[in-house]
């Protein structure tokens, strides 16, 4: 007779079993049709799904075979069998839309896994499997995760379509909001797993300043233009307007205090470390800023960014004039340059990752296969599909699926 068994083995991990029980099955010349593991601290569940084709005689002593391989390893195993009804309705699911929700936490309890997990469940979504990225963390680490920017991030891959998109994004914002979590949600397509460009905004995200706040400081002009930067950021001024009225402010500034801002220019949180896993991945980077081109080629040479486009500051017998030369970077020109590079990559849209912080950013975020608000005004982070607010930059490694392991971090 047919049968469909599924076998569940549970205990130490070690060695050894899942030949122990492959051998006893390939003598009966079982059929695997399904097969997966997981380890938790030392500890495994394995599954295997097989069809068998033995006369009923022959069944029990195939399951005691099994029984008396895994024993000697300390292994328990249990058997059920699935009918075939349930067998087609498993089988059925294959290419069913799948996601991915990614949960980043300076530290993970279970409170944060129980409400995401809730919310997933009411949007109908079933969890597949679930994985950790980040790395183990030492006991006396753990107390200490703050201080010493710690990372955690656990990986849901679910099954199932939401029959509102919108409200379950809501529900995974004002869950961020609450627990000081980060939560993504990503449709699980080839693109996820091969994206090769990614473009950063400058100001407040590769770099922790307003470079031309910094400006207007040497000019004594800095609480007029930081106004002004902060109600572009919240996208209530128009961005070449607001542009226009903070440059006309810094004319007169000598040129050379350029160098010295650029000197004092800290990385944000995990720029460094993402920049450098991205190069050593043969992704290639990029730099779309409204902000200017000597500070962005500044950086550039720092990290070994491929592209820098911004703002050409005019100068003239060593004074900025207040104006910049060329076509102004705005939010719709960083879309443009994106969609260039892309083109000039050979690659699709999906492919490529958009990172910002301000209103002036959303075009491109909104193209990008995968745009991020990374710690964005309310605006901005309301408007995009994911957000990054409480760990550093190179939490958009985990948004690809790498694992703290993989060693390239």
């Amino acid at each position: 007779m047919n049968e469909l068994l599924l076998i569940n083995a549970s205990g130490q991990d070690q060695p050894g079993i899942t030949r122990a029980i492959t051998n006893v099955l390939a003598l009966c010349g079982a059929r695997v049709l399904d097969i997966g593991q997981a380890v938790i601290h030392d500890t495994l569940a394995l599954g295997i799904l097989v069809e068998l084709r033995i006369a009923a005689s022959v069944r029990a002593q195939l399951l005691d075979q099994i029984q008396q391989a895994t024993q000697p390893l300390g292994i328990q195993v249990r058997f059920q069998t699935i009918t075939a009804e349930s067998y087609e309705h498993w089988a059925e699911q294959q290419g069913k839309t799948r996601h991915i929700v990614t949960l980043l936490a300076r530290q993970i309890d279970a409170a944060m896994i129980a409400e995401l997990t809730a919310v997933t469940s009411r949007h109908g979504l079933n969890i597949d499997s679930i994985n950790r990225l980040s790395g183990r963390v030492p006991l006396a680490d753990l107390d200490a995760g703050e201080e010493q920017k710690s990372s955690a991030c656990v990986e849901f891959s679910v099954r199932g379509m939401p029959a509102d998109l919108m409200a379950l994004r809501a529900d995974f914002m004002e869950l961020s909001a609450r627990l000081n979590i980060d939560v993504a949600f990503q449709r699980d397509t080839v693109y996820r797993r091969n994206r090769r460009l990614v473009c950063f905004d400058m100001d407040s995200t590769l770099i922790e300043a307003e470079v031309i706040d910094e400006l207007a400081k040497a000019a004594g002009v800095g609480h007029l233009v930081s106004e002004i930067t902060e109600a572009a950021m919240r996208g209530e001024l128009d961005f070449k307007q607001s542009f226009a009225q903070r440059m006309a402010l810094l004319k007169g500034l000598d040129e050379s205090v350029l160098a010295g801002i650029a000197e004092q220019l800290r990385f944000t949180e995990g720029a460094e470390k993402l920049i450098s896993s991205l190069k050593k991945l043969g992704y290639k980077t990029a730099i779309l800023s409204g902000g200017f081109n000597y500070f962005g080629r500044y950086i550039q040479n720092k990290l070994g960014i491929d592209y820098v486009y911004a703002n050409e500051l005019d100068i003239v017998d060593g004074k900025v004039t207040g104006e910049v030369k060329g076509i102004v970077v705005d939010g719709q020109r960083k879309a443009e340059l994106l969609a260039m590079l892309a083109k000039q990559e050979g690659i699709a849209l999906e492919q490529v990752i958009a990172v910002g912080d301000g209103a002036n950013d959303l075009p491109m975020l909104s193209v990008a296969g995968l745009g991020v608000a990374f710690r964005a005004k309310p605006l901005v982070k309301a408007s995009a599909e994911h957000a990054i607010s409480n760990l550093g930059l190179d939490a958009i490694l985990y948004l690809l699926g790498f694992r703290e392991r993989d060693k390239l971090l």
